[in-house]
């Protein structure tokens, strides 16, 4: 999964207001539902409740406003969960972030990880 952070990647996140922002761990359940199609089966990939999951889902939803996950209640048909067009735009920008966040670093990770032997550390 592109979202599991690296050695040398500060846990990057983005506050827009009080109730809009976006992190690893948000960014990882969107992208899981995204590729899942399920909200259930997203929080079981990291760990989570379903009950857990589906709060996240609310929050961010609540807080950008917008829709960001779609979802259809479960029954004959299974139900599911996909992102919309909106959920889909902050997963990118947010990857995005991540990614000139590594390498705005990689410079000074490189040269703490010289000044500092990480070889034998775990």
């Amino acid at each position: 999964m592109a979202g599991i952070p690296e050695y040398g990647l500060t846990h990057l996140r983005v506050t827009l207001s009080e109730a809009a922002y976006i992190g690893p761990g948000r960014a990882d359940l969107l992208e899981l539902i995204d590729s899942t199609g399920s909200i259930s089966a997203a929080g079981k990939a990291m760990g989570m409740s379903y009950k857990r999951a589906w709060g996240l889902v609310q929050a961010l939803n609540e807080g950008f406003g917008q829709v960001l996950v779609e979802s259809s209640r479960g029954g004959a048909s299974q139900g599911g969960a996909q992102l919309t067009e909106a959920g889909r735009f902050v997963l990118a920008r947010y990857r995005s972030m991540q990614d000139k966040t590594r390498q705005a670093i990689a410079e000074d990770v490189t040269a703490l990880r010289r000044k500092f032997d990480m070889s034998e550390r775990k």
